[in-house]
C-alpha cells in the first residue's frame, strides 16, 4: 500500500517536473547562481586557511541589512512603486556598493577577532572551527535582539509579471536574468582576479605553501585579510540579488543558504573557485527538480542528502582541483 502511494506520488512529480522542465530550470539556475556566489567565500577561506568558515553565512545576513537599509536611506518603502530605466540601475548599483562595503568590511572584522588571534598563537584547526560556530552565533543573535525576529520586507524593485523573452514556453523575469547574469560577471572577475594579478597570486602562493610563501616575501597576515575581504564582497554581492528575489530578511536567513552554499563549495571541490560556480548551479538546479519529484517539503532535504553523498562518494568534489594549484 505505501509502495503504491509512494509510486503514485513520483509519478505526479515526475509529470509535473516534465510539464514546468524550464520553470523549474530557470528558477534552479537562479537559486543556484547566489548559491556559488556564497560558496565562493567558503571556498576562499578553505583553501588559503584549510577553514571552513562557518560564520560566512552571517556575512551574508550582514549584506541583505546592508542593502535593506540602502533602500531605505533612499526613501524607499516596500509599497512604493517599482523603478524603471536609469532609477532603477542606479537604486541596484547603489544597494550592491552598500551591501558588498558592509559585508566586506564584517568579514574583515570577523577575521581580525575571531581567528586572527588564534593563528598567532598557534592554535589548533578544531578551536578556529569552534570559533567560527561561535562568531555565527554570536552574530545572528545580536541582530535578532537589534532588529528583533521578524521577517523584514525588501522593496519590489522589479515587476514580478514582466517577461524579458520565453525560453521554450517559459516566461523568463527581469530579475532572474539579472541575477544569473550579475553572478557569472562577478564570479568571473573573482576567478580573473586570483589567477592574473599580483595580490592574485599571492593568494595561491599562500594556499599552495604558507611557509614557503612567507619566505619569498609575501605578506601572511594581508593576503589572508585580502580572501576574507574578496569572500565577503562576493558574500555582499549574493546578499542584494538575493534580497532581488525572495525581497526579505532576517536575523538567521543565512543559516540555511551557508549550508546549502557550503554544499555548493563541496559538491564543486572546496577550495576550488570554479568548482563552486559549477556547484552552485548544479545544487540549485537539483534541489528544483527534487522539489518538483519530492514535494517542496523535502526540498531541504534533498540539498543535505546530496551534500552526505558527495562526501562519502566524491570527497574532492566535482572538480577537485585547489586553489593552490590554479593555473593563471
Amino acid at each position: 500500500m505505501i509502495a503504491t502511494v509512494v509510486l503514485a506520488s513520483l509519478s505526479e512529480g515526475a509529470r509535473l517536473l516534465r510539464d514546468n522542465f524550464w520553470d523549474y530550470t530557470v528558477t534552479g539556475a537562479t537559486i543556484g547562481a547566489i548559491y556559488s556566489l556564497v560558496a565562493l567565500g567558503y571556498t576562499l577561506v578553505y583553501g588559503v586557511l584549510r577553514l571552513i568558515n562557518f560564520a560566512h553565512s552571517e556575512i551574508f545576513m550582514i549584506g541583505t541589512f546592508g542593502a535593506l537599509y540602502a533602500t531605505q536611506w533612499l526613501g524607499f518603502d516596500p509599497g512604493d512603486p517599482k523603478k524603471t530605466g536609469i532609477a532603477l540601475i542606479g537604486v541596484l548599483l547603489f544597494c550592491l556598493v552598500i551591501a558588498m562595503a558592509v559585508s566586506g568590511a564584517s568579514a574583515v572584522v570577523l577575521e581580525r577577532i575571531a581567528y586572527r588571534p588564534l593563528r598567532r598563537r598557534g592554535s589548533t584547526r578544531l578551536a578556529a572551527l569552534i570559533s567560527a560556530i561561535g562568531a555565527s552565533f554570536a552574530i545572528s543573535e545580536a541582530f535578532a535582539l537589534w532588529r528583533g525576529r521578524n521577517f523584514e520586507q525588501f522593496p519590489r524593485l522589479f515587476d514580478k509579471t514582466h517577461t524579458v523573452f520565453t525560453l521554450f514556453g517559459y516566461d523568463v523575469r527581469a530579475d532572474q536574468v539579472l541575477i544569473i547574469l550579475s553572478a557569472l560577471f562577478m564570479m568571473v572577475a573573482l576567478d580573473q582576479f586570483v589567477r592574473r594579478t599580483r595580490l592574485g597570486r599571492g593568494v595561491r602562493a599562500v594556499a599552495q605553501n604558507s611557509e614557503t610563501a612567507q619566505l619569498m616575501g609575501v605578506n601572511i597576515d594581508r593576503v589572508i585579510v585580502l580572501t576574507f575581504l574578496l569572500g565577503g564582497l562576493m558574500a555582499g554581492g549574493a546578499a542584494l540579488l538575493d534580497m532581488v528575489f525572495l525581497e526579505q530578511t532576517r536575523y538567521n536567513i543565512g543559516f540555511i543558504l551557508g549550508v546549502k552554499a557550503f554544499t555548493a563549495a563541496v559538491l564543486g571541490g572546496i577550495g576550488n573557485l570554479r568548482g563552486a560556480l559549477l556547484g552552485g548551479f548544479v545544487l540549485g538546479l537539483v534541489e528544483n527538480y527534487g522539489s518538483a519529484l519530492f514535494g517542496t517539503q523535502w526540498k531541504d532535504v534533498i540539498s543535505f542528502t546530496l551534500l552526505v553523498a558527495v562526501l562519502m562518494f566524491r570527497p574532492t568534489g566535482l572538480l577537485g582541483e585547489s586553489l593552490g594549484k590554479a593555473r593563471a
